[in-house]
């Protein structure tokens, strides 16, 4: 049996490596994966990667930036199956790692056991949280599955529950569509439980991360006038915040500590990290993400939850004008208010984060300047 992975990546740097390891370890044979003309060091990675000999590796590079995905994942999963020969087909992103439900098997393992007249099948996706930091991918740190209700999500920002990714036979015909999340293979038979899927998803990795993430992906989208994606569609909603300077606050809702999550809907996964412990990766035990401090983070909450609020009752509003219960020149006004509402929140937040920077700054200071003179006192 033939298992492929296909994986269009731009500038995943953080994650890349662990990526790579967990599906090597998994039981994969075939890497199909597109470079989509990245510039963080992640082309270097893919090529060295493509030197092994242990699996076979499909590098391939596309630099344009506009939001193609559907039409070349498309290629790579149906060379999948005429170049390489797969039996089995996983589409991928670089933040998504696929792991089996029953933890003593593997990925191969499964597919091994998995009768082909299945076809194809859906797989759930888990959001993994944790702490908030600057940078770093986050192995280690994200280790929560995220398993607030639609409206829980609803209130940090977030529009609902991941939607499930598409695993298929080897076809020379298929079609994935944009996202990974459907292809045209028939599904023709139930996968039996004890053999189910999963994928341990880890789309938030860092501020530093997401935000360029959100950057090139609203620009690719207005780059393709193929694409009209709604206004309401999760990166274009993202993209507006980032743009009028409001998304980090929004993204903080999306993290928890550990004693928040140890006490709230949330289930503590190590899956990945125990794979990647098992293959020897090097991939753990580097330096620590520099987390956010709670007091920044609370800060950061607190606007965002205004924030989040601001944008339901808008969108609240444009339904209603929509079903014919409100005026164009209503929704105008409130729309601006709320706006400027925002536009105030986030300059307070910003006055707050300063003022908790300063404070630190002056911490530090007495600490040195302690140290200094017990050192003179000797």
């Amino acid at each position: 049996m033939i298992l492929a992975v296909t994986l269009m990546v731009r500038d995943e740097a953080d994650v890349l490596p662990a990526w790579l390891d967990h599906h090597v370890a998994q039981g994969f044979d075939v890497f199909v994966i597109t470079d989509n003309g990245s510039v963080d060091g992640t082309t270097d990675l893919l090529a060295a990667f493509a030197e092994r000999d242990d699996v076979t590796v499909d590098l391939r590079h596309d630099p344009v930036h506009r939001k193609q995905q559907g039409t070349v994942v498309t290629g790579m999963a149906r060379d999948a199956a005429t170049v390489h020969g797969a039996d089995w087909v996983v589409n991928a992103d670089a933040d998504e790692f696929i792991i089996p439900v029953d933890r003593t098997l593997t990925v191969r393992q499964v597919f091994e056991r998995l009768d082909p007249v299945v076809g194809a099948f859906f797989v759930p996706v888990v959001n993994l949280t944790g702490e908030l930091a600057t940078s770093g991918a986050g192995i280690e740190r994200l280790h929560w599955r995220d398993e607030r209700s639609a409206d829980e999500l609803r209130a940090a920002g977030l529009i609902a529950p991941p939607t499930p990714n598409t695993v298929h036979v080897g076809d020379p015909s298929v079609t994935v569509v944009q996202g990974n999340h459907r292809a045209s293979v028939a599904n023709g038979a139930p996968v039996p439980e004890e053999l189910a899927l999963e994928v341990l998803h880890l789309p938030w990795r860092s501020w530093d991360q997401y935000a360029h993430r959100v950057e090139v992906s609203g620009r690719a989208y207005e780059a393709n006038p193929d694409l009209t994606p709604s206004p309401r569609h999760h990166g274009m909603i993202d993209y507006r915040r980032l743009q009028e300077g409001t998304l980090q606050a929004v993204f903080s809702l999306r993290f928890v500590t550990d004693d928040d999550a140890a006490t709230g809907p949330f289930t503590r996964d190590d899956g990945i990290v125990e794979v990647l412990r098992r293959a020897g990766s090097s991939s753990l035990g580097a330096a620590p993400d520099p987390v956010v401090s709670d007091e920044e983070l609370r800060s950061l909450q607190r606007t965002g939850r205004a924030i989040a609020s601001r944008d339901s009752r808008i969108q609240d509003l444009e339904d209603a004008v929509r079903a014919g219960e409100g005026t164009a020149d209503t929704l105008r006004t409130t729309v601006q208010f709320e706006r400027d509402r925002a536009d105030a929140l986030r300059r307070e937040l910003q006055g707050e984060i300063d003022r908790i920077r300063a404070r630190r700054v002056v911490r530090l200071a007495d600490r040195v300047g302690d140290a200094a003179r017990r050192l003179r006192s000797r």
